[in-house]
């Protein structure tokens, strides 16, 4: 699926299932609370913390991709609403992330000494 196609999808999906947007400052908590999930399962995952009760690989690698794909649809309510093209920001972003970091990682011995 291409972006623009999901911020589509997402649009449609609003209008026939959520009557409308949540407000801007709405989504942005609804944001933070789906990257809250997120993290909760990646610390428990893969870092020190356990999960209550066992989870085979299966079910937490479920519940990741559904974090993640919450993330993603919020996002796409908040660029809706913003009047953001998000296929020609992320394009934008990765021309700006290229030129200012075109040899920062390469040089960085932190990421060298593996």
């Amino acid at each position: 699926m291409e972006i623009k196609d999901l911020q589509i999808e997402v649009d449609e999906w609003i209008k026939k299932y959520g009557v409308r947007y949540f407000n801007e400052l709405t989504n942005m908590a609804v944001l933070t609370e789906e990257v809250g999930e997120l993290a909760r399962l990646v610390s428990r995952q893969y870092g020190e913390q356990s999960f209550k009760s066992f989870k085979s690989e299966k079910e937490v690698k479920d519940m990741l991709s559904e974090e993640l794909a919450d993330i993603v649809f919020v996002v796409a309510c908040l660029a809706n609403q913003m009047n953001i093209d998000l296929e020609q920001s992320i394009k934008n972003s990765f021309i700006k992330k290229s030129l200012r970091d075109k040899k920062r990682h390469l040089n960085n011995p932190k990421l060298n000494n593996r």
